[in-house]
C-alpha cells in the first residue's frame, strides 16, 4: 500500500491575519522550509503552498502521525509559539479529503474572491519549486498535475471566474464603494508595482474613461511636478511608486499614470485620496506617524488606505489618526463575502466538478498502487520463461527459424493466458481500496519482494 497523502496547513478563514502573516514565506523562504522537511525521516515528498491567503504543505509521509508531527514543527517554529496554542487554528486533511483540498484551491473556492484568477498560478508555481529542489515526487507531480486540470476545467465550465476574480480588483471595488461619488475625480496614489500592485493598476484604469489629448502623448511617463492628468479627465489621477524607479515608471507608462520616486512619497501622501499598497516586504512602509504627519497638512480631507501586505504594509496604528480609514486585508475580505451573494449556483457546479475529479483521481492512484507489483509479477514470469528458453537453446538451435519462433510465441501467449486474470483481479482491487489482501499473497506465492517492485 502507498504512503498516506496529507496537508496540514492554516488560511486566512481559519485564522486571523495577525497570525497568518508569521507564517507567510517568500520564495527564498519556502526553498529553506523544503529542504527542512526534505530532511525529516517520516517525510517522502514534500511541496508547500504559501501565498498571501494560505500557507500549506502537502506531503507524502512514511509513517502519517510522525509525518504530521514533524510538519507541525515547522509551523510552531514559524509562528513562535506550542502546538497547543496552534491547533485549533489549523487544519489536517489525508487521501481524498486532502486532493479535495487542493483542487477545490486550484478551483478558486477556497479563495477570498471565487474564482480567483491567480491561485492556479501560485498551485502551479509551487509544485515548479519543489520540483526544482527535488522534494516533490511520483505522486504530488500526479497530485498537483491533476488540480492544476481541474482548475482549467471549473473556469471553462463554470461562470465562477466572471466578474470580480481577484483580490487587487476588489480593493478598487471597495476602495470606490466606500467613496460618495466613487474614485472619479480622486488622486489615488497606488505604493508597490509587483503582481498584486499590477493588479490595482489594470482594475484602476478600467475606471478611465478617458485618453490622453493627441497634443500630449508624453505627459503619462513623466513625473507629476512636469504635468499633472487633465483636470477634465474622468477616472481617478493615478500615481505610481515602488522601490524601484524603473519599475514604477514601466507601470505608470502602461496604464497611462504618473510615477514618482519614493522619496516623494511624504508628499504624495498628503496629496492623496486613496492609497492603495501591496509591496513584498517583511516591515511597514507606511508607519502611523508617516500618515499622522500627512494628515496635519490636509486636516480637512479624509484618506483611504487599504492594505493588501501579507505580512502587513502599514501599520495598524494609522488607523486610529483623525479622518484615516485603513482597510487590511480581514476587511477587504468581508466585503468580498458580501460581493459575492448570488453565485452559489456556480458554486455548486464548481463542486460536482471537484467532487468527480476526486473520485477520478483516488481510481487512478489506486491503479498507480499495484502497478508496479503487477510490472514485478509479469517481469518474474517472462524471466522464468526466458530462463528456461535459454537452458533449451542447444535443443532449439536444432530448429529452423520458423520452428524456433513458433516456440517463442507459443511460450509467451501461454504466459500471458495464466497471468491474465490475476492481473485483472489485483487491478480492479486497487480501484476499489481492497488490494491490500490481494497484494500479499501475490507477494508470498511468489516470493516478491517490496523492492521489486
Amino acid at each position: 500500500m502507498a504512503e498516506p497523502l496529507c496537508v496540514v496547513g492554516l488560511n486566512q478563514s481559519s485564522t486571523s491575519i495577525d497570525v497568518f502573516e508569521r507564517t507567510t514565506l517568500s520564495n527564498g523562504e519556502t526553498i529553506k522550509a523544503l529542504q527542512e522537511l526534505a530532511e525529516c525521516s517520516a517525510l517522502r515528498e514534500v511541496v508547500i503552498l504559501s501565498t498571501c491567503m494560505r500557507t500549506e504543505v502537502y506531503a507524502v509521509v512514511d509513517r502519517f502521525h510522525d509525518g504530521v508531527a514533524q510538519i507541525y514543527d515547522l509551523f510552531t517554529r514559524l509562528l513562535g509559539t506550542s502546538f497547543e496554542d496552534i491547533a485549533d487554528l489549523m487544519y489536517c486533511k489525508y487521501e481524498d479529503a486532502a486532493a479535495a483540498h487542493l483542487f477545490e484551491v486550484a478551483a478558486g473556492l477556497s479563495s477570498p474572491v471565487l474564482g480567483e484568477g491567480e491561485v492556479l498560478g501560485q498551485v502551479r508555481r509551487a509544485w515548479d519549486v519543489a520540483r526544482a529542489e527535488k522534494t516533490c515526487g511520483q505522486v504530488l507531480s500526479s497530485l498537483f498535475r491533476h488540480a492544476v486540470m481541474v482548475g482549467k476545467q471549473v473556469r471553462s465550465e463554470t461562470a465562477i471566474a466572471r466578474g470580480m476574480t481577484s483580490l487587487s480588483h476588489a480593493a478598487v471595488a471597495l476602495a470606490s464603494d466606500r467613496l460618495a461619488e466613487g474614485l472619479d475625480g480622486r488622486r489615488v496614489l497606488l505604493l508597490g508595482a509587483g503582481a498584486m500592485g499590477k493588479g490595482m493598476a489594470t482594475a484602476l484604469a478600467s475606471k478611465t474613461s478617458s485618453q490622453q489629448s493627441p497634443a500630449d502623448p508624453v505627459a503619462h511617463a513623466t513625473e507629476p511636478s512636469a504635468r499633472g492628468l487633465s483636470e477634465h479627465a474622468r477616472g481617478p489621477e493615478i500615481v505610481v511608486i515602488s522601490r524601484t524607479v524603473e519599475r514604477a515608471a514601466l507601470l505608470a507608462e502602461q496604464m497611462g499614470a504618473q510615477w514618482r520616486s519614493l522619496s516623494a512619497l511624504q508628499d504624495e501622501l498628503a496629496a492623496a485620496d486613496v492609497v492603495l499598497v501591496s509591496v513584498a516586504t517583511p516591515s511597514f512602509v507606511l508607519s502611523a506617524a508617516a500618515i499622522e504627519e500627512a494628515m496635519s497638512q490636509r486636516p480637512d480631507r479624509p484618506l483611504l488606505v487599504v492594505d493588501l501586505g501579507v505580512p502587513r504594509n502599514v501599520d495598524s496604528q494609522a488607523g486610529k489618526v483623525a479622518s484615516v480609514t485603513l482597510i487590511d486585508l480581514d476587511r477587504l475580505r468581508l466585503f468580498v463575502n458580501a460581493q459575492m451573494a448570488g453565485r452559489e449556483a456556480e458554486v455548486d457546479r464548481a463542486r460536482s466538478i471537484v467532487a468527480e475529479e476526486v473520485v477520478r483521481y483516488g481510481l487512478s492512484r489506486r491503479e498507480r498502487d499495484v502497478a508496479p507489483l503487477v510490472a514485478a509479477f509479469h517481469q518474474q514470469a517472462e524471466e522464468i520463461r526466458r530462463s528456461e528458453i535459454d537452458r533449451h537453446s542447444s535443443q532449439l538451435d536444432a530448429m529452423g527459424e520458423r520452428e524456433r519462433e513458433l516456440v517463442e510465441s507459443l511460450t509467451r501467449a501461454i504466459l500471458s493466458k495464466l497471468l491474465h486474470r490475476p492481473t485483472v483481479k489485483l487491478k480492479e482491487a486497487g480501484r476499489s481500496g481492497a488490494s491490500d489482501r490481494l497484494s500479499e499473497a501475490l507477494r508470498d506465492l511468489f516470493d516478491l519482494e517490496p523492492g521489486d517492485e
